[in-house]
């Protein structure tokens, strides 16, 4: 039994008064957390959250605009929730700050940050992180289009990095040792010379390492986008 389905116990039936505290906003953004945590998004609906929060399902209308509505609330939540670093006017420095606050942020829900790619969101605090890249990069001198596909790229490659950081499976690396071990046979003995020659570093996962990596790797692709804007 999940903790969305235990806390359905003792629902209560009939609207409560608009504004009640139980149904703030807020509250209805935690129990949603709550069915993504235990369930994933696909768990979400206006049942589901009513039962964490022990009231019935209609209640919720008066707060958010269906499911829909509750996923870009969650959404616009952990956006919020990115403390935005001071920018440096060096994307070296200011590139991995704002993936380093968005990767904290996320990694307290990492089943809600495909979220973030998914709705179409238009508060200010959903878009705040969105600003300061594209704050950044057009100060660093990239066209306002060249601009919006790099946002693009960025927020897929550490949406990307934090999913395979939180779910990663055997065929990205294993972080356990008897896990790598057994892993790194399993390789050995595909017959595929490549795969048998990179068999040790493809057996172990290292999520910090992966997440530098990757951070490292868009910041290098960036400054390469802005030279050639430059020029």
């Amino acid at each position: 039994m999940t903790r969305s389905t235990a806390a359905g116990a003792g629902v209560r039936r009939g609207r409560p008064p608009k504004g009640t505290s139980q149904l703030s906003r807020d509250a209805i953004v935690d129990a949603t957390l709550e069915v993504v945590d235990a369930d994933g998004v696909a768990g979400v609906s206006m049942r589901s959250v009513a039962r964490v929060l022990g009231v019935d399902a209609k209640s919720l209308y008066n707060h958010v605009d269906g499911k829909d509505g509750l996923l870009d609330a969650v959404a616009e939540h952990l956006l919020g929730g990115v403390s935005i670093p001071p920018a440096t006017g060096d994307i070296r420095v200011d590139l991995p700050a704002i993936a380093d606050a968005f990767r904290e942020r996320a990694l307290l829900h990492p089943e809600a940050a495909p979220l973030v790619l998914t709705r179409r969101l238009a508060s200010f605090e959903g878009l705040a992180p969105v600003e300061a890249l594209l704050g950044m990069l057009r100060s660093a001198g990239c066209s306002t289009g060249e601009s919006v596909h790099l946002v693009r790229f960025l927020v897929a490659s550490l949406i990307g990095t934090l999913l395979r950081e939180v779910q990663a499976g055997p065929t990205l690396g294993i972080s356990d040792q008897d896990g790598i071990a057994a892993r790194q046979r399993t390789l050995e003995d595909s017959g595929l010379p490549h795969v048998i020659e990179a068999a040790p570093r493809l057996a172990r996962f290292d999520r910090d390492a992966e997440y530098r990596y990757t951070v490292q790797a868009a910041t290098a692709l960036v400054l390469d986008r802005v030279r050639a804007s430059r020029a």
